[in-house]
């Protein structure tokens, strides 16, 4: 497939043909069994929001780079939260990093997430599902912006991170302690909603539990009028580490991480999925339409809705 992952779905184009024709079609069955085989009114626009970005070296993005044999070089990380909306529901994937934590490990933050969300007319005061797909600080640091919304995560993650283990020093560098409470927080007050495999959290939007980045490290599916988009968040950060199987420094659960970046690779082969947005791939931006033109650079958008 040419760089950047993008297809149209043989299922997207037959939709019209009716279940009898698509009846031995595993595209068509798996994307059924997501939730992302819908009608016409359960469709979504899929925002892209780069909140910041870092220069750093290959040797500190890709796990034992040496042993690739390969001499190191510039590699720029950027960091994305993702807004989905259809006609009648907002759901929140991520909420980027707070700006305290993440200059302090040297990132610059391009725009604040509070500003992005409020410039994208997202309410904050409304209970609209927000998706954590991992307890990473980058990932985590704006939970408290949406004190009404239902907060969806893995059990397996939330359980990792509240645990005795969590507080190692080279798995602690990852996340913040006060970011983690407030996880905890929206537990004791009955907002968490713990998953395990997979589960929809709007109509055909499904988050699915991978691991290996993370004990519970999860994508989300969501069907647009553009074909299906695939937010890898960090069981992907880079469209590199797909094509060459080359797992990112961070990580618990190596063998599960090589399985995660084979599941997507699966899913792209068999033309489950038409959109793969990576977690950290620098220039995803360039290749989507901006969202406004004051925003280009920050937010871009897949299957626009209509005005």
């Amino acid at each position: 497939m040419p760089r950047g992952w993008s297809r149209r779905s043989r299922c997207t184009r037959a939709a019209a043909a009716g279940p009898e024709g698509r009846g031995g079609d595993e595209e068509c069955r798996w994307r059924a069994h997501a939730g992302v085989d819908k009608a016409a009114g359960d469709v979504y626009e899929v925002i892209v929001v780069r909140h910041g970005t870092r220069r750093a070296r290959r040797s500190e993005v890709f796990l034992n780079y040496a042993q690739y044999g390969e001499p190191d070089g510039d590699f720029v990380v950027d960091y994305y939260l993702w807004v989905l909306r259809s006609q009648s529901t907002t759901v929140l994937v991520d909420t980027g990093f707070a700006r305290g934590p993440a200059e302090a490990r040297g990132r610059t933050v391009l725009v604040e997430p509070a500003e992005a969300y409020r410039s994208l007319g997202v309410d904050i005061t409304r209970p609209h599902p927000l998706v954590v797909t991992h307890a990473h600080y980058d990932h985590i640091g704006n939970v408290g912006l949406f004190p009404r919304s239902p907060v969806v995560v893995s059990g397996a993650e939330i359980d990792f991170w509240t645990s005795p283990m969590a507080t190692k020093a080279l798995i602690a560098h990852f996340t913040e302690s006060d970011e983690v409470a407030a996880l905890a927080r929206a537990d004791a007050e009955g907002r968490l909603r713990r998953f395990s495999g997979s589960v929809e959290v709007a109509p055909g939007v499904v988050v699915t539990e991978v691991g290996g980045h993370t004990p519970g490290q999860s994508m989300v599916t969501v069907p647009t009028s553009e074909g299906v988009v695939l937010l890898t968040s960090d069981v992907v950060h880079f469209t590199e580490e797909l094509e060459r199987d080359m797992p990112f420094v961070a990580v618990t659960d190596l063998p599960a991480m090589y399985r995660g970046l084979q599941s997507v690779r699966d899913l792209v082969a068999a033309r489950a999925v038409d959109h793969v947005l990576t977690g950290h791939d620098a220039g995803v931006l360039d290749r989507l339409e901006p969202y406004r033109p004051d925003l280009t650079g920050i937010a871009g958008v897949i299957g626009r809705l209509p005005a």
